[in-house]
Order: structure tokens, then sequence, then C-alpha cells
């Protein structure tokens, strides 16, 4: 065990979850700026839940250190709001009567693969946002959604398994305690 009770923390901007939901976050604001009218209601609720989901994750990160428990729902408020943005696009494309890429598509394959370049950011894929039709901004959007919300998943999964294996802030500072009396005893 460290020497101090505080769990590791921080470090959000070193996770891929939060790298790729500052991408949907960028491409969200690009879209909604070009595609959609600014007074539409649905522009700013898109745009506050791709934020959302980017600052929940460095928020629970942040919060990690001293809760676990509270590292773990603020992930899950991410995933949340990023599931709630998938269906805003979703809903663009039916609306329009627009295609929905097919999971395995020639197009969705070839997002998928760009996510595997190093450094990878809205860069990666500023070209084919900025350039493209709304159908395609859309199905490229949701591509990039789905990759966030996988990973969220997982560390969703590993944040869960390390509250068991772990316990939570309490449980640490106790055995931290009964440990250092133990060493005074003796």
């Amino acid at each position: 065990m460290p020497d101090g009770f505080l769990f590791p923390h921080g470090g959000y901007k070193t996770l891929l979850s939060y790298k790729k939901s500052e991408i949907v976050f960028d491409a969200t604001v690009y879209f909604t700026g070009k595609f959609l009218n600014f007074r539409d209601r649905t522009v700013d609720q898109m745009v506050q839940a791709a934020r959302s989901g980017k600052q929940n994750i460095a928020e629970g990160s942040m919060a990690g250190g001293t809760s676990k428990e509270t590292e773990l729902k603020l992930t899950n408020v991410a995933r949340a709001s990023l599931e709630e943005l998938l269906i805003d696009f979703h809903d663009f494309l039916r609306i329009r009567n627009f295609k929905l890429w097919d999971k395995e598509s020639r197009e969705a394959k070839y997002i998928r693969k760009l996510a595997y370049r190093s450094n990878e950011s809205y860069e990666t894929y500023r070209n084919f946002i900025e350039t493209r039709s709304p159908e395609i901004v859309a199905n490229i959007i949701i591509c990039l959604i789905h990759q966030c919300n996988y990973l969220l998943d997982r560390q969703i999964t590993k944040l869960e398994q390390d509250f068991v294996k772990e316990g939570g802030l309490r449980e640490r500072m106790t055995k931290i305690r009964l440990e250092e009396r133990k060493k005074q005893k003796y």
C-alpha cells in the first residue's frame, strides 16, 4: 500500500476516453454550428451533452483520489450523456431520411481505423468533418461516440473491479490506522 491513503487520481488527459470525448465535443460544436439552426433548442442540448461527457470524465478522475464511488458515478454520467448525444445524432439522420452507416460498412471501418493513429485528436478527423455533407458528418460523429462509449464501458468495468478489490477511502483509512496502531504496540 502506498504511503498515503488517497487513491491515485487525476491524469484524465491521458485517458483514451477523455481524448475521444474531446474529439466528440469539438466535432459536435462544429456540426451544430454548421448544420443546425442556432435558434434550435437541440443545438444547446447536443453541445451540453457532448460537454457533459468530456467534463464528467475529468471531474470523475479528479474525485477518484477520495471517492472511487464518485469517480464511478461521474464516469457513468459521462457515458449516459454521450448516449443522449448518440440518440440526437440518430434522430438527425432518421428525421431527414438519411442513411445510418452499418457498423461493418466500409465507411465505418475506415473511421474506426483512424483511431489507431498516433496522437489522435480532432485534427485526425477535421478534413472529413469540415468538408462532407451533414449525413456523412453525423455518421462520422456517431462512429466516434460509439468508440468513446466502448472506452467508457471498459473504464466503468475497471472502476467497479478496483472498488471491489481495494474498497473505498474509509476502508483504506481504517486499514492504515489499524496498521499504525499495531506498529505502536510493538
